[in-house]
């Protein structure tokens, strides 16, 4: 009986000074959200999971940024430059993204409903599975060329053209 209690308060000892490095691991995502960011340069950033909710973008910089699941709903990306970042399961819904460079960009299964793209450079990008009415896919589809340099994919094709 006094072996059984001895090894409990053993693992329990472990499980208090092994646990908490485990843990420390794990961080919040980033938030921007209401931000003011108009000509900032996030490029080349690791933004996994960021929300910059309501922000204004305008003239911003997210080339080559990761920006796997984040929220950007309702944001103003007038102008910002994304050439070449990842958009995978990014939340894009209700973003004005008038005159934006969304050329090699990678917008897998990104919610992209309500975004405008007016004037937007839509070349070598990646919309396979990515969720658009189907306005925005005919205004998409009449300007979309090119293959995606990461996922190989043609953007007419994940499109539905």
């Amino acid at each position: 009986m006094f072996w059984r209690q001895g090894l409990a308060f053993i693992l329990g000892i472990m499980v208090l000074f092994i646990a908490p490095p485990a843990l420390a691991d794990w961080t919040h995502p980033l938030s921007f959200s209401n931000a003011q960011l108009t000509r900032h340069d996030f490029s080349g950033e690791s933004l996994q999971a960021a929300e910059f909710s309501n922000a204004n973008l305008e003239l911003t910089n997210f080339t080559g940024a990761d920006l796997r699941g984040a929220v950007l709903s309702a944001s103003v990306m007038t102008k910002a430059n994304l050439h070449g970042a990842d958009l995978t399961n990014a939340m894009v819904d209700q973003v004005n993204l008038t005159g934006s460079d969304l050329s090699d960009t990678v917008l897998k299964e990104a919610l992209l409903l309500r975004a405008i793209f007016t004037d937007v450079n839509i070349s070598n990008a990646d919309f396979t599975d990515a969720v658009l009415d189907k306005a925005q896919i005919k205004e998409l589809c009449a300007k979309a060329s090119g293959i995606n340099s990461k996922t190989g994919v043609q953007t007419r094709d994940s499109l539905g053209c």
